[in-house]
């Protein structure tokens, strides 16, 4: 298994590094054009969020994002250092009263373009699957 693990400041501009890095990624580890965009959309909107939510565009906190490659799999793990969240209870973004809102979409795009998504540490560290055809 190969991994890599990148840590960034927490500011909205740095989301261009977490593009760099899934990019590369795909073209070191000749990722599936059928993943690629899912795995740019789930990981950037973790990564926002963490930067976001997570450490309240804090730059004094970083975000880390690690992803490890399997024979079958890649994994990503982003982290922030902020206080977590309850992850079992959201607002359902499909709901009639939801769908005006701006935001609150996040959650609900990574859980369906990964194959699976596991929250843990409180909701400070999100994992996203993806799995190989």
């Amino acid at each position: 298994m190969e991994s890599v693990t990148i840590q960034i400041p927490s500011m909205i501009d740095n989301i261009r590094i977490i593009e760099s890095f899934i990019d590369n990624a795909k073209d070191i580890y000749n990722l599936d054009d059928d993943i690629y965009g899912n795995i740019l959309i789930a990981v950037t909107e973790s990564v926002n969020n963490a930067i976001r939510h997570g450490n309240g565009e804090d730059p004094s906190k970083n975000v880390s994002l690690s992803m490890f490659l399997e024979d079958e799999s890649v994994r990503f793990v982003v982290e922030d250092q902020g206080p977590g969240f309850d992850y079992h209870h959201l607002p359902d973004p499909t709901a009639p009263e939801t769908l005006e809102k701006i935001g609150g979409r996040g959650i609900y795009l990574m859980r369906h373009l990964s194959d699976e998504v596991h929250f843990r540490n409180e909701g400070r560290q999100v994992e996203l699957v993806f799995y190989f055809n």
